[in-house]
């Protein structure tokens, strides 16, 4: 071999191993992007190791949100700019289950159906496995919703949701002259909760049924409401603050664990909060995050929706799912 070929021989090899080198660490990079995880709190250890990775689980979407948790073994993920729900499969694989205008916040009900914020029908819908919904609730006192954002079940059965105008359809009118928190019973009874705050987004329930919270975007808060037996709610306050810049993230989705602890979307990422109105740390997430879910069999894994990916990390906690027997 001349010297000339023996030296483009090894060229080439420097050259591939390089390629190869780059292709391993891009492909280390998307797996486990760059975040970090930001104590306030030692007791923020207790729920999240010092160890745990956040791995990118889906990408190449529009903006995601609504995820949910099927014991089947994956997430239900509505997709706002696609006008999509998928099933999202934790080795990434995706499938589409619906084509709906602007799906937003989901859960389930006592009977494993999708419950979904539809924004477009300005509707809080049922939809059964085989794709075919139904309207649950799309107005109010006559009055069309405004944009129902994000649901959840409740220990009496009902559904609790949020109706801000954020995804209000273009060119449509608002209807309501307010922005208001509604619960709507099995027998499909509906009551406005509130309507003092400026944004009402994101809900959830302690796991013990008597305490509803409720963020404002708008206002960077959270709030916190003590439940009466029946349903309706009192001695509203301020939970949290989650301070941020302009383009941050905002308090939007949120979930519980078992402990009572609360995980809110927020500027950087995952505010986690102790139940007495701690901010113990944040996971941090490359993307602006808009909701999360527990997951996995042992529902110790949070799944979390942002911008254009589904991502995942594993905590020592015990997500608390109200759909499901705890």
């Amino acid at each position: 071999m001349s010297p000339g070929r023996r030296m483009k021989r090894w060229v080439n090899w420097f050259f591939y191993a390089a390629l190869a080198v780059a292709l391993t660490s891009a492909l280390a990079q998307e797996q486990h992007p760059k975040s970090d995880l930001i104590a306030k709190s030692n007791k923020f250890w207790d729920l999240i190791p010092k160890d745990a990775k956040l791995t990118r689980v889906a990408t190449g979407m529009g903006f995601t949100e609504g995820p949910v948790w099927d014991p089947r073994g994956f997430l239900y993920v509505s997709d706002e700019e696609l006008n999509k729900i998928f099933r999202i499969f934790p080795d990434g694989r995706r499938e589409e289950f619906l084509s709906i205008g602007d799906p937003d916040g989901n859960t389930y009900d006592e009977h494993h159906q999708l419950i979904d914020c539809a924004s477009v029908l300005r509707a809080v819908i049922r939809i059964k496995e085989n794709g075919a919904y139904t309207v649950l609730a799309d107005r109010f006192q006559g009055k069309k919703f405004n944009s129902p954002n994000d649901v959840v079940g409740g220990p009496d059965g009902a559904f609790y949701f949020t109706d801000p105008t954020s995804n209000l359809p273009k060119g449509q009118k608002q209807e309501l002259n307010y922005k208001g928190v509604f619960r709507l019973d099995p027998m499909g009874n509906l009551i406005l909760l509130t309507k003092e705050l400026a944004e009402p987004n994101g809900i959830a329930f302690s796991p013990d049924g008597k305490k509803l919270y409720v963020d404002d975007s708008e206002n960077r808060n959270i709030h916190v409401y003590d439940v009466q037996p029946n349903g309706s709610i009192r001695n509203g306050r301020i939970f949290g603050e989650e301070a941020g810049s302009k383009g941050d993230s905002v308090p939007d989705g949120m979930k519980v664990d078992r402990a009572g602890n609360l995980y809110v979307t927020g500027p950087q990422g995952i505010w986690v909060w102790d139940p007495d109105g701690h901010h113990l740390g944040t996971i941090v997430v490359p993307e602006q995050a808009a909701n999360l879910a527990w997951g996995d069999s042992d529902l110790r894994t949070l799944y979390i929706t942002a911008t254009t990916s589904v991502y995942r990390i594993k905590t020592n906690a015990t997500g608390f799912v109200p759909y499901l027997a705890q």
